[in-house]
């Protein structure tokens, strides 16, 4: 983004702020290394650029700190809730974070070419958000911290995961973190920074409803499609669909969907009942 077009941007929220306009925003990060060294330190610049642009309380959470036990592959979140999961933890604890946020970034290193294992973790115990997403309205982006590559692959995957958990995605930033650290690479980092906490902050403080992408719309209408025809009130996913309003809805919010889409969204539609009775 134009610096001045920026610093423009952010003296109209201050305005705003100032006169009651705006509220104090809660951004959360999810960390998921165990040490506090890089990926913690660009969390740290991040969450102060934020703070310095407007009214934010940013709180860290460290997924090395919380209870997580890993997921049995039993289908019983999907099947009945998640409220039926055998395993007594702090997933909800983690998730009321992010209910209660309105914005949310996930952080982690580059393990072995994929994001680190308390981060996968978290992921894998709330997949059943993925059949029933319901974070739309909140800001979502991710810090990826790597050694020399590899990097952009995870970021454009936990972009994906923000998405099917519904999240609104600002593209996020991937830094290189070589030790011991120059300073020209401190410098570039630090640029990366502030342009990332940029973008997230004007999406944060202009949440929107994106017009979803032809790809987003297939997978709604063929999956809500599939559930309807499918499935009865015995399933969790049926009766959340139901509840939500999604079997009548274009989209799973209100978004003008153009007559190309419209017409798109049929054809899913149609698409989706001839697979459900052909399995």
């Amino acid at each position: 983004m134009n610096k001045k077009k920026f610093i423009h941007i952010y003296r109209d929220y201050s305005k705003y702020a100032i006169y009651g306009g705006l509220q104090m925003k809660k951004v959360t990060a999810f960390i998921g290394n165990q040490q506090k060294h890089a990926t913690f330190e660009a969390v740290c610049e991040f969450g102060n650029n934020l703070k310095a642009y407007g009214d934010i309380e940013f709180e860290y959470v460290f997924l090395k700190d919380y209870r997580l036990e890993y997921c049995r592959g039993c289908k019983i979140c999907f099947n009945k809730g998640e409220e039926y999961c055998p395993l007594k933890d702090d997933r909800d604890v983690l998730m009321e974070k992010m209910i209660h946020s309105d914005g949310v970034i996930f952080a982690t290193p580059n393990y072995a070419f994929h994001v680190s294992a308390p981060m996968k973790n978290l992921l894998d115990r709330l997949a059943f958000v993925f059949h029933r997403p319901r974070f739309f309205g909140k800001t979502f982006t991710a810090i990826v911290n790597q050694g020399i590559f590899g990097g952009n692959k995870i970021e454009k995957y936990l972009s994906n995961m923000g998405e099917n958990f519904g999240f609104q995605v600002t593209k996020g930033c991937v830094l290189t973190t070589l030790e011991p650290r120059t300073e020209v690479a401190q410098k570039k980092m630090t640029r990366e920074i502030k342009k990332a906490s940029e973008r997230f902050y004007k999406d944060l403080m202009s949440p929107k409803t994106p017009v979803p992408s032809f790809f987003r719309l297939m997978l709604f209408r063929m999956s809500r499609t599939s559930i309807k025809t499918m499935l009865d009130d015995h399933s969790r996913d049926y009766r959340y669909y139901k509840e939500q309003g999604w079997f009548e809805s274009g989209y799973y919010y209100p978004v003008s969907l153009g007559p190309i889409k419209r017409t798109a969204g049929l054809i899913f539609d149609f698409i989706g009942k001839r697979m459900a009775k052909n399995s």
